[in-house]
């Protein structure tokens, strides 16, 4: 199969252009940067540059190209820093799940092409009542936290959109697996607390196990929404600190909420002690998905004490240690 990766630089492409090219298929990968376009060509496949929010561009590239499927995992993740306003933060990110979106679904309408798949998100988007953890059936928040609602809208927009084309939508957990995760150096320096009770439910997913779904999602017929979570949603007073061990970090900090709302905003109190995990059985069940790594609690050991120990090294011959995003 021919196939159109959108975003193939990121932290998922990087991991699911080479699985593709081993099943077989043929990739043609897009990035921001020719300097970025020669990393997948190390894979073997066809790199080349383009924006995603340039309607025109993308039909043209998308014309030449004439791929059999479209895999759609455009964001502007790298560089982030966290503030109290998360839509601010992931402005940009919205526009590629938005205008991106409806760029790529237009031009796969004038090519012909019928098989769509897009990365969507899972945490943070389940109703905060009733059971702990969600499936694809169950209602995503009726009434998101102010400072979230441009990020949800824009997520709800992307999976309506796809699915009315017979694409299939994939709700990625949150991310780990790499070097420069967002996540390493908040942990590390303490920075990342515990909430309240710590009682908000999340469902990660290794970078690998992400990309090894995708690949299987291709294969399947749309229209779907699938979660792509580890096995194991729990609750961040569970996570947090196997985490921070498994960094070589001190244990997090304990914060009421409060205070935490104060310093950090309503949506990170929110999502902390209130934020209800997500289901895998659909995506296991019906892809015949199976993880590498089940769940988070052998997976940030053995992810991360790799990384923990370079940079102990490091360390002591005096070198620092910094990761700097992709």
């Amino acid at each position: 199969m021919r196939v159109l990766v959108v975003g193939a630089s990121g932290a998922i492409g990087t991991r699911l252009v080479p699985l593709l090219i081993e099943r077989g298929h043929e990739v043609i990968g897009t990035a921001r940067s020719p300097e970025k376009t020669e990393g997948l060509k190390a894979f073997g496949a066809e790199g080349v540059v383009v924006d995603a929010l340039d309607p025109q561009a993308v039909r043209q590239l998308v014309a030449v190209v004439r791929p059999d499927a479209i895999i759609h995992e455009a964001t502007a993740l790298a560089d982030m820093s966290f503030g109290r306003n998360f839509d601010r933060t992931f402005a940009q990110t919205n526009r590629l799940r938005t205008e991106g979106t409806d760029n790529l679904l237009a031009a796969a309408r004038e090519a012909g092409v019928r098989r769509f798949i897009a990365q969507s998100f899972a945490s943070m988007r389940n109703a905060r009542e009733g059971s702990m953890v969600k499936t694809e059936d169950d209602p995503l928040d009726p009434d998101p936290v102010a400072s979230m609602r441009q990020s949800q809208a824009a997520m709800r927009h992307l999976e309506q959109a796809v699915t009315a084309a017979g694409g299939i939508a994939l709700r990625y957990g949150g991310f780990y697996g790499a070097a420069n995760d967002g996540m390493i150096e908040p942990v590390r320096k303490r920075q990342f607390p515990i909430v309240g009770d710590g009682g908000g439910i999340f469902s990660w997913m290794h970078l690998d196990d992400g990309a090894a779904a995708t690949v299987l999602a291709l294969e399947h017929p749309g229209p779907a929404i699938y979660n792509i979570v580890d096995d194991d949603p729990a609750p961040v007073r569970e996570w947090l600190p196997v985490l921070a061990e498994a960094l070589g970090a001190k244990p997090p900090r304990h914060v009421p909420a409060w205070l935490a709302r104060l310093i950090a905003g309503s949506a990170a109190v929110e999502v902390a002690t209130q934020a209800r995990g997500s289901s895998n059985a659909k995506a296991k069940r019906e892809l015949g998905w199976t993880l590498r790594y089940p769940s988070w609690r052998t997976g940030f050991p053995a992810t991360y004490s790799a990384i923990a120990v370079a940079d102990g090294q490091a360390a002591g011959q005096g070198a620092g240690a910094t990761y700097a995003r992709d």
